[in-house]
């Protein structure tokens, strides 16, 4: 019977490069959610904002989402790079970045509402 954990080329079982490339796709769709978000404030909810308040919370939902688009490849390629060489994979503030991000421009489209 074959081995339960069959290598790549490079040494890396090959079910953690897909795990890999599926959270590269996971931070794609993320950013991809966000520049949605963006448009929809900035353009499609009825929300009695100021243009400036408007223009904001938009803006920082693209840029959030153009930082993720820019550091998944990057991640993608760095994690890659560490599994081969055996190394220990670093935590990542990203997730934690994005997180407080999200829940900041929730909190102000909620106050934005109800006030």
């Amino acid at each position: 019977m074959a081995s339960e954990t069959p290598d790549s080329g490079d040494g890396v079982d090959y079910r953690f490069t897909l795990a890999n490339e599926r959270t590269f796709l996971a931070w794609v769709r993320t950013a991809l959610a966000l520049l949605a978000g963006a448009v929809a404030v900035l353009h499609l909810l009825p929300l009695e904002w100021a243009d400036g308040s408007r223009t904001a919370v938009g803006l920082v939902l693209a840029g959030l989402a153009g930082v993720i688009t820019v550091y998944a490849p990057l991640r993608w390629f760095r994690v890659q790079r560490i599994m081969s060489r055996g190394d220990t994979l670093r935590l990542s503030l990203l997730p934690v970045v994005t997180t407080l991000a999200v829940g900041a421009i929730v909190v102000l489209i909620l106050l934005g509402n109800l006030l």
